[in-house]
């Protein structure tokens, strides 16, 4: 009897610890809603040079070590984080036809901090108060086809500060101008980050998060024969100038900030798009 009491016992022990085991594994599960969903990301650290692990798409432009950055691969873009000036490098991403509309809307998002950077960055202390607007680099009009890359759009290392004026009156003009480009060739390859054009530079909040001078877009779609490229240097305040007049070849844009853009292209295709802006494929005033 007390054999069979004592197999019992066994039976019951080792059914409970299954019992638990299965109930801790079903308790670590969170249950996330479509916007915080966790993903994976192929994120470097600063000491790796990006442009020597994998090949790129036509977007990304080439460093050279010139600056100091960490790589955040996103799910619609990439991010040249810098640690010292604590905004991008450049931001980077393909725009296709399908990608312009969606969705996803920005409605109940903020800028929140990005979860795959450990370094320091930005957050809302260092923006209250300083008369600039957290203005994205990838734009969340860009990202309504996903909700990854649309709550991704919002994180702290897709941002600069940007003067009000510019946010909601060029740059917003340029960001729509771009979807339309997106649509009529398809597909646009775009680099878009901050201009300094000297090392002293306004810093806002206990961070110091650097305030650029102007701020950068550059362009490359496809077209039947070949590729078109045009870039925008934009000041960082109230833009009067027409956006034809802040139009400028990509040539002279890598020249003021020390980048080789589009350096995937041929050279031979690359010389020949970037010297000149043929004004006719961009329709612009």
């Amino acid at each position: 009897m007390k054999k069979y009491i004592g197999i019992a016992l066994v039976i019951v022990v080792v059914l409970f610890v299954t019992a638990m085991i299965i109930r801790g594994s079903n308790d670590s599960e969170e249950v996330y809603d479509e916007f915080v969903q966790p993903i994976e990301h192929n994120d470097s650290p600063v000491s790796v040079n990006y442009i020597e692990q994998q090949e790129f798409s036509l977007e990304i432009p080439c460093n050279e070590d010139i600056l100091e950055e960490y790589i955040l691969v996103k799910q619609s873009f990439i991010v040249s984080f810098n640690p010292k000036t604590i905004i991008p490098n450049w931001v980077a991403y393909e725009l296709t036809a399908d990608e312009t509309d969606g969705p996803w809307t920005r409605k109940g998002l903020n800028f929140m901090p990005d979860p795959n950077y450990d370094g320091i960055q930005a957050d809302h202390g260092d923006y209250k108060g300083s008369g600039y607007s957290r203005g994205h680099l990838a734009p969340a009009g860009d990202m309504k086809w996903d909700s990854i890359a649309m709550l991704e759009s919002f994180y702290y290392t897709n941002c600069i500060p940007q003067d009000e004026a510019l946010n909601n009156g060029k740059w917003n003009q340029l960001e729509n101008k771009t979807r339309q480009w997106a649509k009529e060739y398809g597909r646009v390859f775009v680099v878009t980050g901050p201009v300094f054009y000297q090392s002293d530079t306004l810093k806002i909040g206990s961070h110091g998060v650097a305030v650029p001078h102007a701020c950068f877009k550059a362009l490359l779609a496809p077209t039947e024969t070949n590729y078109t490229a045009i870039a925008f240097v934009m000041k960082n305040g109230e833009e009067k100038r027409s956006m034809k007049e802040c139009a400028i070849p990509v040539d002279e844009l890598e020249a003021m900030i020390g980048l080789d853009l589009f350096c995937n292209l041929p050279d031979k295709i690359d010389e020949s798009i970037e010297s000149i802006i043929v004004w006719d494929d961009w329709n612009i005033r």
